[in-house]
């Protein structure tokens, strides 16, 4: 296994583009015996739309039919990966609400899949999933090919997230000082700048000039939209 990723690896070096990414992890699906290949990244901000990036080599027709359909809204894969890092298994009973998604994606040839999520300290989500057309995935199959599998979804992670999220998400680039950090905690928690003076002992104007750096750092207009997405970036762990 180490010389498999070992090789893998080099295979994934000097990745500049989602595309060349998407091709490359595409071919070492397809040496794992998987035709399809897609890779979701899911950004923090803004908290009321998140970004979402994507890549796939799903036919053309059906990642627009998708789109067009929304099916992402009723994509159990995409609720699944909201609230675990676990492989999910396609089946009939997983697609069980979203029978028109199944069957549909059948009839394009996408009848068989594994899908993984994974996220990072920045609150950044990925899900990839593999798919083929035929012949379903055993439980030899799958105790076989999942470490392989699972090492390839953090690696895909990890490249797309090189990728997009300096373009996307420039905020996960802020450091903050430790006293912005300290004064947007307790901001988080409700406290008004005096109250936050008097646990740090500080002037208040010294809070509230902290609470403005952080703010200006953040491209945020209030303290609390500050507080929020210092928050979601993991930026006052």
């Amino acid at each position: 296994m180490l010389v498999w990723q070992q090789d893998q690896l080099q295979t994934l070096e000097r990745v500049e583009s989602a595309a060349t990414l998407l091709a490359k992890l595409a071919k070492i699906a397809r040496g794992l015996g998987f035709e399809y290949c897609s890779l979701g990244l899911r950004l923090p901000l803004p908290v009321s739309h998140p970004r979402v990036v994507a890549i796939s080599n799903y036919p053309q027709v059906w990642q627009q039919r998708y789109r067009d359909k929304q099916y992402f809204t009723a994509d159990p894969t995409v609720r699944h990966a909201l609230t675990s890092v676990l492989p999910l298994v396609w089946s009939p009973a997983v697609f069980r609400e979203s029978l028109e998604l199944w069957e549909e994606a059948r009839s394009y040839g996408i009848s068989q899949g594994w899908a993984r999520p994974s996220r990072d300290g920045r609150g950044v989500m990925s899900l990839l999933t593999v798919a083929r057309s035929a012949e379903a995935l055993t439980d030899a199959e799958l105790t076989q090919k999942s470490h392989a599998l699972e090492w390839l979804s953090q690696v895909g992670h990890i490249g797309m997230s090189e990728i997009m999220v300096p373009k996307c998400l420039p905020e996960a680039s802020v450091e903050l000082t430790p006293r912005e950090i300290s004064a947007l905690r307790w901001s988080a928690e409700g406290k008004t700048s005096e109250e936050i003076g008097e646990i740090l002992n500080l002037a208040d104007r010294t809070v509230n000039f902290h609470l403005s750096n952080a703010m200006q750092k953040l491209g945020a207009s209030n303290k609390t939209a500050a507080a929020v997405r210092a928050s979601v970036l993991g930026l006052l762990n």
